[in-house]
């Protein structure tokens, strides 16, 4: 027979809710922390994928979705108006500055419409962008301090840049600007349309003729309905044209694309594996797990409490389906009242440790999410683990029987086997019995306080395991390495040329202001150099990013010699004996290297991120002998008709034309392998472009004909090392600013701050952890009270004094104390080493180091609250006389 009686519960469930005041605090503070929780992490989290998507489209160059690049006129108008494509951008480039103040930035100089300049960071503060038909420009405050300008509108300047090969000098005037932001690769000059087609004609530039293929054309940048799968979604579009960008061979429907790898969501789709997903499956169990068990416990405490209340409900026709109803219509309303604390006290504290975290991750923007995602995930599963965890107390209300309800006092359901005791029975031996009576709560107690103080020991244990000295082997073999700025910009696309040489009278110059203990001038390749490899070798070499069609059209096209070996081309070192010294030598000797002059040649190997070689990563082999041709003339042609273009500059079309190129005139030489080496990253070409083999620096001289020397690499004295530090930083930023350096004091300070960031993190965490479980121990102590009052007061009846009484507790709270300490003991023993060879085979720089001192530390800390929380909660409860608690819980 159904009952229409749903008020009716809601009203009991109310009245009771509005009686339980002290558990309506405690409840709500669970819930708030248990948000907090996940809304702070939710947080930090998106925050620094926010900054990170952000760092990368700068360093991408805006935020579109992606680009068709290098256009002519009509393909830009054509593309333009596909369907897919819900906002389109245009930029025009027209050149580059290289020469002082600007050769250790990246500045280009080019036309954009106000969405694409929107789009890539460009909008003016001040001013606004150039209008057609004038002379003026718009830049950032960063291009106006290198040249020397006053941000102020009307402002004239004069810059020196190359279009396409030929300098020109032009003078506009200031617009507008915004703000340098330093995150963003690239530097812009926004010109009109008009200027920019002046300025072509000036230097004879004709669009879509243009040597290196880019400036003159048009790049339309495109915004699709979302950022899924975009690479997919340009490949559409072209098709619908006509158009592939899989190979210029292929035919003149070529069109070049670039997608904007920024997009977390496009990386997601097109990366996302099992192990991801168990990973962060792994970090919200745990989440949803911290909060189960301060909740658990807060609702466990109250269904005890309550237990005589739902027992007599129970004898008038309450059914145990209405009960865990009215538990879960009180843990909703608790909730309604936690869950925005929670979110606005954890987004605050999100907000207070992003920036803190960020500025520790080397080039992320500093930004703050406000998504809505944030608020909603974290409310849904601080609602979901509220109604997980009081889904057992629910049950437990439910089960008991009337007469059970009246009688009951904390675990006395237990079922144990009666022992006779001989022994006296003492304050201790009582406390250790009052934790049997409910081990559920005693483990969850001891569970929850555990569990902060091994998170933090293994924060310190993976934080103390970022090896310095492995760190510093991979970032930097010596003291300092002076070079032209062009050599640290090499990330930026540039190549190392006879346009960036070091001159021995800088290094003359910098050698005169300290001791110099040692130092090495390494050369570099600034012409042609080709080796000569099998057709196996030569695929292997490309398979990752060709075809087998394609490598078959570029196997095709290169020239062979009589015994079918293929050129490819080469790179060479020409080092000093100090450099030599700092190679990994993997196979033979280097000994005969230092001879002047000898022919005799070290094959370079790659190593991964471990330093472990990988040894088929090059061909030559101890005792080979290796030609070299060292090319003086290149002649280029069409491989598909063999028509013979001559030099680069006969080539009419580099862009569209197909081209290849081959030796015309050369020497060959050769040398024997007498050495498998590794170059330290921090003395190689900082870029990957094929083999490369090291000589002597004057072998190098003599077989090249070149001198150019790449860099220089030194050490000075102890004493002497901050002098270096503070003459290089003021010489190359005042008195030579062409030139760069790195030391080992930059990469040290980068360390110190990348390992206190997880330490940071991970002490955070920690700590809100750790509220729970302090939370969680002082409800077990404050549950154990409550539920056993009557039993307290008939205890002091028959002659326990208040100061036993105490005492007993006290040993109750350091039982618990000492439980956590000997758990997470286990534990650190337990999972540190686990811990430890999963980050040493994940990270290159970890050194797993054993570790139990947080333990040590903390446990004085758990003593205390033993000691203190027992005494601070009886002193509240034992207000009330012994008769006043007997009638009280008879009542």
């Amino acid at each position: 027979m159904k009952v229409k009686n749903k008020r009716c519960i809601r009203t009991l469930s109310l009245k009771q809710f509005r009686a339980a005041k002290t558990r309506n605090l405690i409840a709500v503070f669970a819930i708030a922390l248990t948000t907090l929780l996940f809304t702070s992490l939710f947080t930090i989290a998106l925050s620094i994928n926010d900054g990170f998507q952000q760092s990368n489209f700068r360093q991408c160059g805006g935020w579109s979705h992606g680009t068709f690049k290098y256009l002519t006129e009509e393909q830009f108008e054509e593309l333009k108006e596909d369907p897919l494509i819900k906002q389109w951008g245009l930029r025009r480039f027209v050149g580059m500055p290289s020469e002082v103040p600007f050769n250790k930035s990246h500045v280009e100089v080019g036309y954009s419409d106000a969405v694409q300049a929107y789009w890539m960071y460009c909008d003016p503060i001040v001013g606004s962008l150039p209008k057609e038909g004038s002379n003026e420009a718009a830049t950032d405050t960063r291009v106006l301090e290198l040249l020397g300008i006053e941000p102020e509108l009307g402002a004239e300047f004069t810059m020196t840049f190359d279009v396409d090969g030929k300098q020109t000098t032009q003078t506009f005037t200031l617009c507008g600007w915004w703000e340098y932001d330093e995150a963003i690769v690239a530097n812009h000059v926004l010109i009109p349309l008009s200027r920019a087609e002046a300025i072509y004609q000036e230097t004879g530039l004709v669009p879509g003729q243009a040597k290196d293929g880019m400036t003159g054309s048009w790049n339309l940048d495109v915004m699709f309905q979302n950022a899924w799968n975009i690479e997919k979604n340009m490949q559409q579009v072209l098709s619908n044209h006509g158009y592939q960008d899989e190979s210029r061979m292929d035919g003149d429907n070529y069109v070049a694309t670039g997608v904007n790898w920024g997009y977390s969501t496009s990386q997601l789709a097109d990366n996302i594996d099992p192990m991801t997903v168990l990973t962060i499956a792994a970090v919200l169990l745990l989440i949803i797990f911290t909060g189960y068990l301060i909740i658990y416990n807060v609702f466990q405490i109250s269904v005890a409490n309550d237990i005589r209340f739902y027992g007599l409900l129970k004898t008038i026709g309450t059914t145990p389906r209405q009960l865990m109803q009215m538990i879960r219509q009180q843990a909703i309303i608790l909730s309604l009242m936690g869950i925005p604390l929670g979110l606005v006290g954890g987004w605050l504290a999100g907000a207070a440790l992003t920036p803190i975290i960020i500025a520790r991750l080397d080039g992320i923007v500093n930004t703050v999410s406000v998504r809505p995602l944030i608020f909603v995930v974290s409310a849904l599963f601080a609602l979901f683990t509220v109604l997980i965890s009081c889904r057992r107390p629910g049950k437990m209300a439910a089960k008991v029987s009337p007469v059970e309800a009246i009688r009951y006092t904390e675990g006395m359901n237990v079922k144990r086997k009666t022992r006779k005791s001989t022994g006296t029975v003492s304050l201790l031996s009582m406390a250790k019995a009052n934790l049997g009576r409910s081990r559920g709560k005693t483990w969850i107690t001891v569970i929850s306080l555990s569990l902060a103080v091994v998170l933090l020991n293994l924060t310190v244990t993976f934080t103390k395991g970022f090896d310095m000295d492995k760190y510093l082997s991979h970032f930097v073999a010596t003291d300092f390495i002076l070079a032209d700025a062009a050599y640290f910009q090499i990330g930026a696309g540039q190549r190392f040329s006879a346009d960036s040489p070091l001159p021995q009278e800088v290094i003359d110059e910098v050698a005169a202001h300290a001791e110099i203990t040692d130092g090495a001038r390494v050369y570099g390749k600034t012409s042609v150099i080709q080796e000569f490899v099998s057709e196996d070798y030569y695929r292997q070499l490309r398979k990752q990013w060709y075809s087998k069609e394609e490598l078959d059209r570029l196997v095709q096209s290169e020239p062979k010699t009589e015994d079918g070996l293929l050129t490819d081309n080469a790179q060479l070192y020409g080092m000093e004996s100090f450099a030599l010294d700092h190679l990994k030598v993997l196979e033979g000797d280097l000994s005969k290297l230092y001879e002047p002059g000898g022919r005799y040649i070290a094959a370079v190997y790659s190593e991964d991120d471990y330093g472990d070689p990988i040894m088929d990563s090059h061909w030559a082999k101890l005792g080979d002998t290796v030609t070299l041709r060292y090319v003086e003339e290149l002649e280029y042609y069409n491989p598909n008709t063999g028509e013979i273009y001559g030099s680069w500059d006969d080539i009419p079309n580099p862009d569209t034309d197909v081209w290849a190129s081959r030796a015309a005139k050369w020497r060959d030489v050769d040398y024997t392998v007498v050495a498998l080496v590794s170059v330290p990253s921090p003395l190689d070409y900082r870029y990957y472009g094929s083999d490369e083999f090291v000589l002597n620096d004057q072998t190098f001289i003599q077989d090249t004909q070149t001198d150019t020397i790449m860099y220089y690499a030194f050490d000075t004295t102890d004493d002497t090392n901050d002098q270096m530090e503070a003459f290089l930083s003021d010489y190359t930023s005042n008195v030579n600013p062409q030139f760069d350096y790195e030391s080992k004091a930059t990469y040290l300070a980068n360390f110190e701050s990348f390992r206190s960031m997880f330490l940071l993190l991970g002490g955070a965490l920690s700590f809100i952890v750790g509220l729970v479980g302090i939370l969680n121990f002082f409800n077990a102590i404050l549950t154990g009270i409550i539920t056993r009052k009557r039993e307290f007061a008939m205890l002091q009846s028959v002659g326990m004094t208040g100061k036993q009484l105490k005492t007993m507790l006290v040993y109750e709270g350091l039982f618990y104390a000492l439980g956590a300490g000997l758990l997470s003991l286990l534990l650190a023993l337990i999972l540190s080493p686990l811990m430890g060879v999963t980050m040493s085979n994940m990270l290159w720089l970890f050194t797993y180091r054993f570790t139990i001192m947080p333990i040590l530390l903390l446990l004085p800390v758990f003593v205390l609250l033993g000691v203190l929380v027992p005494l601070i909660i009886y002193r509240f409860a034992a207000k009330a006389t012994i008769v006043e608690r007997l009638r009280e819980t008879e009542s």
